[in-house]
């Protein structure tokens, strides 16, 4: 793919392809590494840290004196399924 430099305010960028982001399984947001090794400049994905989520201590801060409710939000309107 070739591309251009191109002047976004006081800075500058590449735009890619979207097919290039899909098949990096990069979106908008992504974080990415910028090297120049050897007069080439190498651009790839940051390593996405997943952390393991503890449901137990997501649940542990809601307040012991929390009661649900349920909420009327009217008749359809549409093809809802209630």
């Amino acid at each position: 793919m070739n591309t251009t430099i191109q002047k976004w305010g006081n800075s500058q960028g590449l735009r890619l392809k979207k097919d290039i982001l899909e098949t990096m399984n990069l979106s908008v947001g992504d974080g990415i590494k910028v090297l120049v090794k050897h007069g080439n400049i190498i651009i790839s994905p940051d390593k996405k840290v997943r952390r393991k989520v503890d449901l137990k201590k997501i649940l542990s801060k809601i307040p012991k004196d929390y009661k649900s409710e349920v909420i009327d939000w009217g008749k359809p309107v549409g093809k809802e399924v209630w």
